[in-house]
C-alpha cells in the first residue's frame, strides 16, 4: 500500500492524519503552509445579523476581537469550524456538510464573513480577513514523493505543489475538489478529485488510491 501525504497546514494536518491512520492508511505530513493570524478591528455587531465561518481557522486565530461579536448567530461550514464556536461561545444557527460553495445561507441578512486572505467570497456577506496561510520555504519531506498519494486540500496548495515539484510522474494526486486537481498541474501518475468538497470523501478517495496503486 502507498504511503499518504498530507499538505494541509497544522492543525488540520494532524486531525487528517488521525483520521487516515483510522482507515489503515500510512500518513505522513509535509505541510506546504503555516497559519498566522491578522490584525483586524471587529465591527460593530449590531450592524450585521449573522457572522459565517468557512473555515476553523477564522474561529481559532481571529483573537482578541472575536468577543466582541459573539451576540451574531453563526452559520458553519462543517461540524468541526462549529465546535470550535460554539467552544468560543457562539451560537450555532446552521451547519454544513459540503463546503463553503455549498452552505445554504439566509437571504435578505446582513451577514459578516470572517475570512482567511484567500478565500472564497460569500455572495452578499461582508469579508473581514481574520487570518492567512504563510508558505513553508522547505516543507520537510517534499523531495520524497515517488510512490506516494498526496492529498491536496486546495487549489493553492495545488499551485505550491506544482511550483515544488518538477519530477511527478511517479506521484499520485488525490483533490478536495477539481480546482485543486486543476492547481496541481500535469505531469502526475494520477490526479483525481474526491465526489464532494470534504475531508471525509477526499480520504475515501486516498483511501482507495492507495490501494489500487501498490506495487
Amino acid at each position: 500500500m502507498k504511503p499518504l501525504v498530507i499538505l494541509r497546514p497544522e492543525p488540520g494536518a494532524s486531525r487528517t492524519a488521525a483520521a487516515a491512520e483510522a482507515l489503515g492508511l500510512a500518513a505522513r505530513k509535509v505541510p506546504l503552509f503555516a497559519i498566522a493570524p491578522v490584525e483586524w478591528t471587529a465591527p460593530d455587531p449590531k450592524d450585521f445579523d449573522a457572522l459565517v465561518f468557512t473555515s476553523a481557522n477564522a474561529v481559532r486565530h481571529a483573537g482578541a476581537q472575536l468577543a466582541r461579536l459573539t451576540t451574531l448567530p453563526v452559520y458553519a461550514v462543517g461540524e468541526a469550524t462549529a465546535a470550535l464556536a460554539a467552544e468560543t461561545g457562539f451560537k450555532i444557527a446552521t451547519v454544513g456538510d459540503g463546503g463553503a460553495r455549498q452552505m445554504q445561507l439566509p437571504q435578505g441578512q446582513r451577514l459578516l464573513h470572517l475570512a482567511g486572505r484567500d478565500h472564497l467570497p460569500i455572495a452578499g456577506a461582508v469579508t473581514m480577513k481574520v487570518y492567512e496561510a504563510l508558505p513553508t520555504e522547505h516543507p520537510a519531506g517534499i523531495d520524497t514523493l515517488d510512490d506516494c498519494v498526496v492529498a491536496v486540500h486546495s487549489a493553492r496548495a495545488g499551485a505550491r505543489l506544482a511550483e515544488l515539484i518538477a519530477e511527478r510522474s511517479r506521484t499520485t494526486i488525490a483533490a478536495l475538489s477539481p480546482a485543486a486537481a486543476a492547481a496541481s498541474g500535469d505531469g502526475w501518475l494520477t490526479v483525481q478529485a474526491a465526489a464532494e468538497p470534504s475531508d471525509a470523501a477526499l480520504l475515501a478517495l486516498a483511501a482507495r488510491l492507495c490501494k489500487s496503486h501498490a506495487q
